[in-house]
């Protein structure tokens, strides 16, 4: 490791002037937007960066030091958070990258820029590990933010440009990188409030794992947006009016929603971007702050609704009580004209800072010490409670959990006494008695909501009054994990269930080990496995619960044991002629199959290797895919957007292969449709004639469901590659009635 008198001083670094013109860009920016500056300190993180990775190249051809520089940037303009973490940025990959030492951070620039580059470099070699499971991971994580929360915003922003320039990096590596950005970082950002990046991310991500989608809705969105542009002006023209009349100082515009956002809704609500009508929202900034900031947003509330009829049901108010990640604002959907649903959000500026900055708009300073406010100690507290529990072989269910949690919309209930409590959406009174306390939770007997009994999986709604019954003599009910969200809930429940199958495994080895004695038995574990899988238990851990629990009784398993002692003769089968030439000629048209699907794999053609082609997303030829290695050998493609594919490409990484599909020929591949359109004599039969008699396409299957005049449909189909469907769904949707057709990925 390099330590601090092997570095050249100031006069001995020879910078490009072209990054020395980029680090002047970076001021400029740090000026704009922090609150104060060390511009000593930046510059002599820049030097060191710039020295340290002098020799480094990215895969795009730039210089290294570029990539700091970026995310530095990003830093200071889009998270706004403060010098030190900027410093932090420029430095971010030093300790990992090169040979600089920790030492020499903490001796250059102190004991707090040492722990956000510690807590950086940790959370780089979390991730850049094949060793780990995901769970330990998301742990790490999780133990860097507690130590300083500027870690994970840093990280942000590295994740962020590392996003941006993700063509430069193989297909695999950029499947990868975007699952993992798609399952762990938007989230996480989102959590954090920090919505313009949580955004972008889930672009970027989007764009990588499903370019076909990402490319529809970006040019769907760039035909509408003329049409879009001026209704969105016919709307704010004299809401607009009215707000000056009134004297407000106010910024009024109205917002498209990302395109992953308008992804997840059509999918949601099952139709085409076409059917989709709130995809943009008009939001109303105020200039006004503190108590009549508040006020002055139910003021223009009040116009706003005066203007426009609203939807009482789709009326959020936000300020009175904010969301967990600190965000405040009034949202209303109206009637705008030619009836059409428009989302209006109102907010003041300070209210519009922390919904775009998250947790970031609340970091301050007190006597030259960093300090978090209420709001950031909330964060901590959440970060806090997810380390409590998870246990190593839970791994897969924390991290399904964690990612669950991180985008739940909330709920908000009251105690007895009146006391506000935030809980997900979909949590039942158990989920609630744990969010209270722990042995409240572990007690829960039964519930009142309302002063109402109801049953404890019953779900929860905003507004509700819940009261939790109590019993010492009470403990958790494993069936509680079928019902309960939350994450404390359901890692108290699993560590007791766990605890007390431990308990029953104990006791059954130990019943077994008396039995076996008095019936002067001998057995070893290995024989013993073998007869638990000749009885249909899964393990020797499930057999010896069953025993502990007085399920099963020990003295059938001897009796079964001692009857079994002698093993019969193996028979061997004897083949006729005939069925010897029956398989030969099955062997000889698998033979031919596997050459007509012969693949390429990490580039280089496979005509012997087992390939199946997954029923979760039924990829065909032109769509984007990896190759995913099971435990059997068999190489599994699947669809890059496929529900399952974040989990493999993340968490399995090491199994995944690129696949080619360039050498498949005379191959039928199944994939299915979503038709909807008017219910009408004669639809079905037009509907078979095109695919079956026009396209000369083979269907496997077809399912139509009719209601109030109109149906649809799901049809699956026997198709050559992605050109020949495309061809299916055009001409599908030119017949008379048919007001919707897409793929169908179930």
């Amino acid at each position: 490791m390099i330590q601090a008198s092997a570095v050249p001083q100031k006069s001995e670094i020879e910078i490009d002037p072209k990054y020395e013109e980029r680090l002047e860009e970076l001021l400029l920016c740090c000026r704009t937007h922090l609150p104060t500056v060390d511009e000593n300190m930046i510059r002599r993180a820049f030097r060191l960066s710039y020295w340290a990775h002098r020799n480094d190249w990215r895969e795009s051809g730039e210089k290294y030091v570029s990539h700091p520089l970026r995310v530095a940037t990003i830093v200071a303009r889009d998270i706004g958070l403060d010098d030190t973490s900027v410093a932090a940025a420029l430095l971010h990959d030093v300790v990992e990258d090169t040979e600089l030492s920790l030492d020499l951070i903490r001796d250059e620039f102190g004991d707090t820029m040492a722990t956000i580059i510690d807590g950086l470099t940790k959370i780089e070699g979390v991730f850049s590990s094949q060793k780990l499971g995901q769970a330990e991971n998301v742990r790490k994580l999780m133990l860097s933010m507690a130590s300083d929360l500027r870690v994970i915003l840093v990280k942000f922003a590295d994740r962020l440009h590392n996003m941006r320039t993700i063509e430069a990096l193989p297909k695999k590596k950029q499947l990868q990188k975007a699952s993992e950005t798609q399952e762990l970082f938007a989230p996480l950002a989102h959590r954090f409030g920090l919505f313009k990046i949580k955004s972008e991310l889930e672009d970027l991500s989007f764009k990588v794992l499903d370019p076909e989608a990402y490319t529809h809705i970006v040019d769907r969105l760039e035909e509408m947006a003329e049409q879009r542009e001026a209704y969105i002006a016919g709307f704010i023209e004299p809401l607009a009016e009215h707000l000056e009349e009134e004297g407000f100082e106010f910024d009024i515009k109205g917002r498209v929603k990302n395109v992953y956002s308008i992804h997840r809704k059509m999918e949601r609500k099952n139709k085409p971007i076409d059917e989709i009508y709130d995809i943009f929202a008009i939001r109303v900034i105020l200039q006004s702050g503190g108590r009549k900031g508040k006020e002055d947003c139910w003021r223009v509330y009040s116009l706003v609704t005066d203007l426009y009829k609203p939807l009482p049901e789709r009326f959020r108010d936000f300020i009175s009580v904010p969301k967990s990640n600190g965000y405040q604002s009034l949202h209303t959907t109206v009637f705008g004209p030619g009836g059409r649903r428009v989302e209006v959000q109102v907010r003041t500026q300070e209210m519009h800072e922390v919904a775009e900055r998250g947790v970031a708009a609340h970091w301050k300073y007190k006597e030259g010490t960093e300090n978090v406010d209420e709001e950031m100690e909330r964060f901590l507290e959440w970060v806090r409670d997810l380390l409590e529990n998870p246990e190593p072989e839970e791994a897969t269910e924390f991290v399904k959990e964690f990612r669950l949690n991180l985008y739940d919309e909330e709920i908000y209930v009251f105690t007895p006494q009146g006391d506000l409590l935030t809980l997900p959406q979909g949590a039942t009174p158990v989920d609630f008695a744990f969010k209270v306390h722990t042995e409240v939770g572990m007690q829960c007997l039964g519930a009142k909501v309302n002063g109402k009994m109801v049953p404890l999986s019953q779900e929860l709604e905003s507004g509700d009054q819940v009261e939790v019954i109590t019993s010492e003599k009470q403990n958790p009910s494993p069936d509680w994990i079928n019902f309960v969200v939350t994450h404390k809930a359901r890692s108290r429940i699993r560590k007791w269930t766990n605890e007390e199958r431990r308990k029953a495994v104990e006791l059954g080895k130990e019943i077994w080990g008396k039995t076996k004695d008095q019936a002067d038995l001998e057995i070893s574990d290995q024989d013993l496995q073998e007869v638990a899988h000749e009885l249909k238990f899964p393990d020797l851990q499930q057999l010896f619960y069953e025993i502990g629990k007085g399920l099963y009784d020990p003295d059938e398993l001897v009796d079964y044991i001692k009857g079994n002692t002698q093993t019969e003769e193996k028979t061997v089968e004897e083949f006729d002629e005939e069925s010897l030439r029956e398989q030969y000629e099955q062997f000889l048209d698998a033979a031919q199959e596997t050459e007509k699907q012969a693949l390429v794999i990490d580039g280089e053609v496979q005509k012997d290797l087992a390939v199946n082609y997954a029923s979760c997303c039924n990829p065909i030829p032109g769509d984007e895919v990896f190759g995913f290695v099971s435990k059997t050998g068999t190489v599994n493609i699947h669809r890059s957007n496929c529900r399952n594919a974040s989990d493999l490409l993340v968490n399995k990484a090491d199994r995944i292969l690129d696949v080619d599909w360039s050498h498949q020929k005379d191959v039928q591949f199944v994939a299915a449709l979503r038709l909807m359109g008017e219910d009408r004599v004669g639809m079905v039969n037009d509907i078979t004639t095109v695919i079956s008699k026009n396209l000369k396409t083979n269907i496997r299957s077809i399912t139509i469901d009719t209601e109030d005049g109109i149906f649809s449909g799901t049809i699956m189909l026997h198709v050559s590659d992605l050109e020949h469907l495309q061809r299916l769904i055009e001409r599908l949707k030119r017949i008379d009635g048919i007001q919707g057709v897409y793929r169908f990925k179930e």
